[in-house]
């Protein structure tokens, strides 16, 4: 019995009705509130990009194979230099009590149980170090530049003392556009709801907007992390930095220019720009433009192994999930997102088996079907 097998039968029963990984996202709603639900599962605007990160992968079919030896199939990978046991990992996800009281301590437990790599966010229910204690060896920390250099530099020392082995800076997130399901259903959030790893930071005074200048314009050159701080953080950065929010070929052969370790290819889930193209749509160009020896990762959109095998063949090295997660931790804490992933990495497996793919590498080498045109 493996570790992720001995979390399951220690703790509380899986319910009834999951069967597949995307199950938990049926039963999400029993478990979160209207309002909360609408935050956590709504995108930006009017959800135009949200349903294209979902939709698109149906655009690809995987054609079988036979008569292909796959009796020693596997889905390690080593990215970085870090051998990986699959190449599903946690993406960064915020203020995870909004989903389950234990938060980012279950996920992590999850993680680790299953031997995942987790992506701790900035803006965890819990301290980061509270969660690197809990996940396990593979731990990546995700980044927002905070206003003060100071501040932005005391979360990198704190990530790197707590033995995250690189560090993810989200790009595309200086400025979002409301969501208007969250809108409708009156989210707020709860003053019980902190950031907890700059919380004790001090307040800082916003800069006034210039004469003449545009409130937006200004606020995204407030909180957009510039190219010389960027650069700056590459340089001396003891750990590899890997960039989150890249979804434009001219933008990810920049970035790998000025020495990132990798780039995610994501569209923040569809918070950020709606009507911006899914994630996946993009994939094929930024892998062209970077090489094949370039670590890319994907998130946006990921619902089944299937959906990981496709998104393999089009030039991801590993994908990130997101909203599957929290919608597993809030229908079973730790167990939930231990059995997601172990849902997910089945799924893989058998995609992989019946498309004659034994291990990553024969995955790239495949060809998807283009099913239709939108």
């Amino acid at each position: 019995m493996d570790r992720s097998e001995k979390i399951l039968a220690s703790l509380n029963h899986i319910p009834i009705e999951v069967v597949c990984a995307q199950d938990y996202e049926w039963l999400a709603p029993n478990f979160i509130s209207k309002d909360k639900l609408a935050y956590i599962s709504g995108g930006s605007g009017h959800d135009v990009t949200l349903q294209r990160n979902v939709k698109v992968f149906s655009d690809f079919s995987i054609t079988p194979r036979v008569l292909q030896d796959v009796s020693s199939g596997t889905t390690k990978t080593t990215i970085l230099g870090q051998q990986f046991k699959h190449p599903i990992f946690l993406a960064p996800l915020a203020y995870q009590s909004l989903a389950h009281p234990q938060a980012e301590i279950a996920t992590a437990d999850a993680a680790e149980s299953t031997d995942s790599c987790m992506v701790a966010s900035t803006l965890s229910s819990v301290p980061l170090e509270q969660i690197a204690e809990c996940a396990g060896p593979e731990r990546w920390f995700q980044l927002y530049f905070q206003h003060r250099e100071e501040d932005t530099q005391d979360l990198i020392d704190r990530a790197i003392k707590a033995g995250f082995k690189a560090i993810v800076v989200t790009v595309d997130a200086a400025v979002q556009a409301p969501s208007m399901r969250a809108i409708r259903a009156g989210f707020q959030m709860s003053e019980e709801i902190v950031a907890a790893n700059i919380v004790h930071q001090q307040p800082f005074a916003e800069s006034k907007v210039k004469q003449g200048q545009n409130h937006i314009f200004g606020s995204y050159a407030q909180n957009a992390p510039s190219k010389e701080k960027l650069q700056e953080l590459i340089k001396q950065s003891p750990v590899p930095v890997i960039i989150k929010g890249v979804m434009h070929p001219d933008d990810a052969t920049e970035l790998k220019a000025m020495g990132a370790a990798g780039i995610i290819v994501s569209n923040h889930g569809g918070r950020t720009l709606d009507g911006a193209p899914a994630s996946l749509s993009v994939l094929p160009s930024i892998r062209s433009a970077v090489g094949n020896k370039f670590p890319v990762f994907l998130d946006s959109g990921i619902r089944s192994g299937a959906d990981i095998f496709k998104a393999i063949v089009l030039g991801a090295d590993a994908v990130l999930i997101g909203r599957l997660q929290v919608y597993a931790l809030s229908v079973a804490g730790a167990l939930g997102v231990a059995h997601m992933i172990k849902l997910l990495r089945e799924e893989l497996e058998l995609t992989m088996a019946m498309a004659g793919c034994s291990n990553i590498d024969e995955i790239k080498k495949s060809e998807l079907h283009k099913s239709r045109e939108r």
